[in-house]
């Protein structure tokens, strides 16, 4: 089944004298020779500014990238950087913790001592207060001790002796109370 435009394109092409596939020198040559001078006129006028173009574009695009590799690798530079930094404010605050617990631990330790030395000098200001009023309630314990016997040796021995006698008695014996 073949269709009115099939039929006139082959009524056209068998009009001409050949058909579309049909070598034709002269077709051929004009086709070249077009193509030449189309060539070269695109030579001149913009084979040059495209090639420029070209250029341009691609030095850009190196200029580029070179700037893109040199902000990496100054980038990659800061990093390092920043992290050598890290690390050493990381090393630097565990040496001032570290420093700090020593310092907590001494004065805490000094504090300790100085409570123990403090409450050792209060048990020791204390005994010595316990043993001057020992001594003290002792002494008088003995003047009246002594009171006490000199009233009796004396009512005891009002006639044989004499007050002074009876005074010397009463501290020897006191002496021997006070030994034992």
């Amino acid at each position: 089944m073949i269709t009115g435009l099939t039929l006139s394109f082959f009524a056209f092409t068998s009009e001409g004298g050949g058909s579309i596939i049909d070598v034709n020198p002269g077709v051929i040559f004009w086709t070249v020779v077009t193509f030449v001078v189309l060539m070269f006129i695109l030579k001149k006028v913009a084979w040059k500014p495209i090639l420029s173009a070209l250029d341009q574009r691609e030095s850009s695009i190196r200029e580029s990238l070179e700037k893109a590799e040199k902000a990496k690798e100054e980038a990659e530079k800061i990093l390092l950087e920043n992290k050598e930094r890290l690390a050493k404010a990381d090393e630097e605050s565990k040496q001032l913790v570290n420093k700090s617990r020593e310092y907590a631990e001494s004065l805490k330790e000094q504090m300790l001592k100085e409570s123990k030395d403090q409450a050792q000098k209060i048990v020791n200001d204390a005994t010595l207060e316990i043993e001057r009023q020992r001594e003290s309630a002792f002494d008088e314990l003995k003047s009246q001790v002594a009171e006490i016997a000199v009233q009796a040796a004396e009512k005891i021995l009002k006639e044989n002796l004499n007050k002074e006698t009876q005074k010397k008695i009463a501290d020897n014996y006191i002496k021997e109370i006070t030994k034992n």
